[in-house]
């Protein structure tokens, strides 16, 4: 798939060796990464609404360094537009340029400071902070560089104290330069390519190319956000949790401070009710606790979701004056072990009944909205789905703080979608991979949801190199978190695939009688039995149906079946059934369908307006298929010999 940019000029958009030239990257370190929060010595605020914005429209898409349109406002070098922020700068307007721009966009917000954010002795700690901007970043604030950042789906933040209190006034000028253009070693990966016929294109004409089946949605996607801490703080906080047999949870901690090495610890763990269960000191240990109510996954337990919550206060000493800083942070007691043949979360069964989703709606794009994440959430309870993919890269923070809330199981996912060329498998796209990996690590690691890691979708690991890399790759994973198992999602041959050896799970995407014997509905039962059975002989390994699904088109009907009728999805995914009732008897530990809605896609003849395999339209209507999926689920949660009990369609608290 391609997105034309128009005229690029002699030089590819994304002008990173170029770029360091003008401005000396300030990579992000290994800093903690706590989610943002207003406590008792915290203060946060969010920076929604409009921005400016302009995109860089010069042959080589880098007028904006070369005349440091970061050194002043951004309304002083050129036409301005609003633009939403949380939102893709693409469906925004009416310009069809921009809809399928490639290169550098700028972003601008002022803001005033409350003064108690730039006085004290010491002073706060004042922090810029990204929930999310595609792909890659560079912020100035006030014109001086604070951070750039690779990465289009993870937090990134800056100490921007230094700079805002050493500021005449209290406005605080913050600048972003973003860039949506993929390489082959970016993640996802993508290339661009120079159309270079002058009778056929015009000049300097290219497009960029992905391998991927979604649009490349671009801009600031997810809350911006300035918050404040303690001169000294609490910078990171790493919980586990395991239960004995005779109903004691320990809850492990590891709590790291930052700014002072006189200080102390104090660990408090609440139920729901407020009443404190545990208390603990120091910057690591553990913390016991009796009959304690368990993390359930929904439709598992009459109680699912359920938290604790662990505040953490520090005293720390610095230049004589005593600061105190109080974190609260959400925790859920629950185990997760897989054996050759099931997946067990807090030692009972577990069976994946759920689908894959997509950060993607009409006009915001990939646009964190809260209206919508409610609606998801809603239709996801009406379905009796108990989990789903974060296909195919991780999920917004408040998503995922609903999943923990609500009891629905993640199957976290990194960016590693269309990694399929000989040169992302090299060491430059593996070094990028790898730390991305420790930026999702850190972000999710103690969210109770997410009960395993993919870090990749898709891939080409029928290719030598795949091996090496993915072995590396899961590898540091497990290193990073050792608690929880690690796969990627395959649609390789079973007797091909070089990364296979190292997971956990088996997840692997087939789509019979579409993609494969397109309208033959009656190969499904032989080709999906041979599938599993393959499998499993060769690694031994639970499976998850992590793909399977038709195109769908609302509206449109045929009986008998014919593809793209919604009575085709719905015969398509009976047939599915069928084989996967006989399997999960055995060693098939769950099904995610494709997908949970509608999705934007670049434009192909194989594409109206998009991808059409949702059971919910991009609207979330239902189609025919989504009432057969709703059947199935609740079927299934009410046969579960695990459920304490018996919960129907009825229970559900919308």
């Amino acid at each position: 798939a391609a997105s034309h940019g128009g005229n690029a000029g002699l030089c590819p958009p994304l002008l990173l060796p170029v770029l360091l030239l003008f401005v000396p990257g300030l990579a992000a370190g290994p800093a903690g990464m706590l989610q943002p929060r207003d406590t008792p010595s915290r203060e946060r605020r969010e920076l929604g609404g409009l921005w400016s914005f302009r995109a860089d429209l010069s042959p080589g898409r880098d007028a904006g360094f070369a005349q440091r349109w970061y050194r002043r406002p951004l309304r002083q070098t050129g036409p301005v537009i609003d633009m939403p922020v949380p939102a893709s700068f693409n469906d925004i307007t009416q310009d069809p340029s921009l809809e399928n721009y490639i290169g550098w966009v700028w972003y601008e917000k002022e803001v005033l400071l409350p003064l108690r954010w730039l006085q004290g002795d010491p002073a706060p700690r004042v922090v810029l902070r990204f929930g999310s901007a595609h792909y890659y970043s560079i912020v100035w604030v006030n014109g001086v560089q604070v951070v750039e950042h690779e990465g289009g789906h993870l937090p990134f933040e800056a100490d921007i104290s230094s700079v805002v209190q050493g500021s005449p006034d209290t406005l605080c000028r913050i600048t972003v330069a973003l860039n949506n253009t993929l390489s082959p070693h970016t993640l996802p990966p993508g290339s661009i390519q120079y159309m270079t016929d002058k009778s056929r294109y015009p000049k300097n004409y290219f497009v960029q190319n992905i391998r991927f089946d979604f649009f490349n949605y671009a801009g600031i996607h997810r809350p911006v956000v300035l918050y404040t801490t303690p001169a000294a703080y609490i910078d990171d906080i790493t919980v586990t949790t395991t239960v004995s047999s005779d109903s004691v949870a320990v809850v492990q901690y590891q709590v790291a401070v930052v700014g002072s090495t006189a200080y102390s610890l104090s660990l408090s763990l609440r139920d729901q009710e407020g009443k404190v269960v545990a208390t603990g000191d120091g910057p690591v240990g553990e913390l016991k606790v009796l009959n304690p109510n368990l993390w359930w996954p929904y439709l598992m337990h009459k109680n699912p979701g359920y938290l604790y919550s662990l505040e953490v206060q520090m005293q720390a000493q610095v230049d004589e004056v005593l600061l105190q800083d109080v974190y609260p942070l959400p925790l859920g007691i629950r185990t997760v072990h897989v054996t050759s043949t099931q997946f067990l979360i807090n030692g009972s069964p577990f069976y994946f009944h759920g689908v894959n989703k997509h950060e993607d709606a009409d006009i915001r794009g990939k646009g964190l909205d809260w209206p919508l994440i409610v609606k998801d959430f809603n239709l996801l309870r009406w379905l009796g789905a108990n989990s789903f993919r974060t296909s195919h890269y991780p999920y917004a923070e408040e998503i995922m703080d609903l999943c923990d809330a609500y009891g629905i199981v993640v199957i976290d996912e990194s960016p590693g979608v269309g990694i399929k060329l000989p040169e992302s498998f090299g060491n430059k796209s593996l070094q990028h991979h790898l730390a991305v990996m420790e930026e999702l690590v850190r972000r999710d690691k103690n969210r109770p949801s997410v009960v395993m890691w993919s870090v990749a979708n898709e891939p080409a690991s029928e290719l030598p190199p795949a091996a090496l890399y993915f072995k590396t790759v899961i590898a540091h994973t497990k290193a990073l978190d050792p608690s929880r198992p690690v796969t990627f999602v395959t649609d390789a041959n079973y007797a091909l695939d070089r990364g296979a050896p190292y997971v956990d799970v088996i997840c692997v995407n087939s789509y019979f009688s579409w993609y494969h014997d397109p309208g033959h509905l009656e190969v499904i039962p032989v080709q999906l039995t041979a599938q599993f059975e393959n499998w499993y002989k060769t690694y031994q390994k639970p499976i998850i149906q992590s793909e399977y699904g038709a195109d769908a088109v609302p509206g449109l009907h045929s009986d008998p079946p014919l593809m793209f009728s919604e009575e085709y999805q719905q015969a398509m995914l009976r047939e599915y059934h069928s084989v996967f009732d006989k399997k999960r008897k055995e060693y098939v530990i769950g099904e995610l369908i494709w997908n949970f809605a509608d999705f934007m896609t670049n434009q192909g003849t194989t594409r109206v307006l998009g991808n059409k395999k949702g059971i919910f339209t991009r609207q979330r209507q239902p189609k025919a298929a989504a009432f057969v999926l709703r059947d199935r689920y609740w079927k299934i949660a009410n046969e579960s010999s695990c459920l304490p009990p018996v919960i129907t369609s009825h229970s559900l608290f919308l």
